[in-house]
């Protein structure tokens, strides 16, 4: 049996008229005054941030019990290993940061050990997210913010200079932009 979709039931921002791309282009642009590029450079916590162990113990709540504790035990084995085992706390802080209002699908969990190499059908090989677990829609900068963040703990991690770090975190932006 077939399911058709009739007009009524597809969303209307699929349907409506669609700009050129120079029009996208200057329409993406304009947004950076909600949120300039600068804006992202920095965080402080906000002053009724929430408690991050709270936020952890929250998200516990769909787990199960007997697991809890070696995910912990995971989580206190390195920054980046808590890095990716937070994200809840990630989002709450993301939450408060400025966006430009471009939303976009997320991987919502975007961090270095959630991206891979996979084949394609044409056998070329292709590097991108592998980890889809906690996706929804949000504002782009999310991601990006959540990936420049693991990137430039993992480069704390292995002993990479702080000039090393900044450098990478640059690039993985840079090649976002530009994907």
């Amino acid at each position: 049996m077939t399911t058709t979709t009739t007009p009524s039931t597809i969303p209307t921002e699929w349907t409506r008229d669609l700009t050129s791309r120079a029009e996208r282009h200057a329409a993406g642009k304009a947004l950076r005054s909600n949120a300039p590029r600068s804006s992202h450079g920095e965080w402080a916590p906000d002053p009724e941030r929430p408690d991050p162990i709270g936020l952890l113990e929250e998200s516990n709540m769909t787990r199960l019990e007997n697991l809890v504790p070696i995910r912990y035990g995971r989580m206190s084995m390195s920054p980046f290993a808590f890095l990716r085992g937070s994200a809840a706390v990630m989002a709450s802080d993301l939450a408060k940061t400025p966006v430009s209002g471009i939303r976009a699908q997320l991987c919502g969990d975007a961090h270095l050990s959630n991206f891979g190499v996979f084949a394609t059908p044409e056998r070329r090989q292709v590097f991108d997210v592998n980890d889809f677990d906690e996706t929804l829609a949000g504002p782009w900068e999310w991601d990006v913010k959540r990936l420049a963040a693991s990137v430039l703990v993992a480069g704390r991690q292995n002993g990479y200079t702080a000039q090393e770090s900044k450098q990478a975190v640059v690039k993985a932006v840079q090649r976002y932009r530009e994907s």
